[in-house]
């Protein structure tokens, strides 16, 4: 039993930081829609992520087939894993590029264009391609590293309950800092990127991409707090 500890806390830690990217996705949709659907988007998109890992985890032999090369092309072999990760980053590039656009032209006032909320309907349904696509890249993450089927389920549980409980602060602080908002769509834009450089199987390792985009919360993080106080300063010498 102490012998599995250490696995299952790894794989915790590797899925929670997975899991950054749902979040960031799920609380971007989830700020377009009225406060009193945001929490319930957050709760759908979270816990469909677990049921489809948990679904992945019991169909466990199809999983490891996607690993199996498909078709050529130029040279080029392309596994279904590979496909999934091509796809879904496509949507993520596109996605968080529109909603960049969008960004800019709402905070511009002579700007003509109105932007369009969407329906809660429409929004769980990106979060659940986005979800499958993460899914299916953290079971295969899982099953390279631990063998044992429990503990690959209780990995899952563990993070989604983290995730749950972590949704919610962070979905709040994006919602109220424009600035970190526009910084963690540029993270799931580098995101999208990593996962069609690994669809065409170049590998990019996420740790340098998580460390770079970590520094750049920090930065701003650190200048949002100073610009406060430069602005309390100010009003107090008024």
């Amino acid at each position: 039993m102490a012998d599995a500890i250490i696995p299952l806390l790894t794989l915790i830690a590797l899925e929670v930081v997975l899991g950054i990217d749902n979040i960031i996705f799920i609380s971007i949709l989830a700020d377009k829609l009225p406060e009193n659907q945001r929490n319930k988007l957050r709760l759908w998109g979270i816990g469909l992520a677990m049921v489809m890992r948990l679904i992945l985890l019991a169909v466990i032999s199809w999983i490891l087939k996607l690993d199996k090369p498909l078709f050529s092309v130029l040279d080029m072999s392309f596994t279904g894993k590979e496909l999934i990760l091509i796809t879904g980053g496509i949507f993520l590039l596109y996605k968080a590029t529109k909603e960049i656009y969008h960004k800019t032209e709402q905070e511009d006032p002579d700007s003509p264009a109105k932007i369009k909320t969407g329906s809660f309907g429409k929004f769980l349904s990106e979060i659940i391609v986005l979800d499958l696509v993460f899914s299916i890249d953290s079971i295969i993450t899982a099953v390279g590293m631990v063998n044992e089927l429990w503990i690959m389920y209780t990995a899952v549980v563990v993070t989604v309950l983290i995730m749950l409980a972590a949704s919610k602060p962070i979905a709040s602080f994006i919602s109220k800092h424009p600035s970190f908002k526009v910084l963690a769509l540029c993270f799931l834009m580098l995101i999208g990127f990593t996962l069609i450089a690994e669809g065409f199987e170049i590998k990019i390792p996420k740790g340098y991409i998580y460390f770079a985009m970590g520094f750049s919360f920090l930065v701003d993080f650190i200048q949002m707090k100073t610009v406060g106080r430069a602005s309390a300063a100010t009003v107090k010498d008024k």
